[in-house]
């Protein structure tokens, strides 16, 4: 009986921390395979770099004890797992994991995530995947500092890839987004939950900075609209993990025959 094909992704490059933890807690579960961008890609949802070169490394990545070969890509996370799909894996991989992810990924932030876009690339060609992020201070979400705790969300993303191994999503379920409170350890409840539809990221107003000139926007954080039951809150209020899972089926849960006639209204 073959071992199950596990291809481990991110959008913090091939040797951060929190892939390099990752892969340390799924090692055991079967074959490994790291394939992730050359460099840093947070923020780049599922979008497919028209300027990526395409080219692709052999890097030798610490994996606890253990060297092994990364695969870096120049190119986006979904670039990253579409050209291991089409030209590094052996046969189709049984679990796609990306992750762990500096930062948590909540709400409507989700279109831009990389972490979450790496899983849906992988979820529409049918492969089970999950997109795990860990909470933490904004000053280390694009640090790939060594400072930071990834244990317990490794623990928990070991734990939601045996699930995912071991039995297939329902219908409808695309992927899991895991968020990790910051304080978790593995006794950490965790809870099933909807997608907030509230901002947890916030843009600040613009100042007013003549155009041609550089600026960078910036944000807030503020969970304070979230419902209960949603990743936000959960998170930010409960302490616990989210398991969120995400459809492909952004269609609005409205009467769509209401719509039309709404629509149909002055012909």
């Amino acid at each position: 009986m073959k071992k199950a094909l596990i291809l481990l992704t991110n959008d913090d490059g091939y040797d951060s921390p929190g892939l390099l933890a990752a892969a340390a807690a799924l090692a055991d579960l079967g074959e490994l395979l790291i394939v992730a961008p050359l460099t840093q890609q947070s923020g780049m949802g599922r979008a497919w770099l028209p300027n990526s070169t395409g080219a692709m490394y052999r890097r030798q990545v610490r994996v606890g004890q253990d060297l092994r070969t990364a695969y870096a890509l120049d190119g986006s996370p979904s670039q990253a797992v579409a050209h291991a799909l089409l030209r590094v894996i052996p046969r189709w991989p049984d679990l796609v994991v990306s992750g762990i992810n500096y930062g948590q990924n909540l709400g409507p932030v989700v279109t831009t995530s990389g972490t979450v876009g790496a899983a849906i690339e992988a979820a529409v060609s049918g492969i089970p995947s999950l997109a795990v992020s860990l909470e933490m201070d904004r000053e280390f979400y694009h640090s790939n500092s060594e400072r930071v705790d990834f244990s317990a969300a490794a623990h928990f993303t070991r734990k939601f890839a045996r699930q995912l191994l071991a039995a297939p999503l329902p219908p409808d379920v695309g992927l899991l987004k895991i968020d990790v409170p910051c304080d978790a350890t593995v006794e950490t409840d965790w809870e099933v939950t909807r997608l907030s539809r509230n901002r947890y990221f916030v843009s600040l107003p613009l100042e007013q900075v003549p155009f041609g000139e550089p600026f960078k926007m910036d944000y807030r954080l503020d969970p304070s609209t979230s419902e209960p039951g949603t990743d936000t809150h959960t998170l930010a209020f409960g302490r616990r993990v989210s398991v969120t899972p995400l459809s492909f089926d952004l269609t609005s849960r409205t009467d769509l025959g209401a719509l039309g006639k709404i629509l149909s209204n002055g012909h």
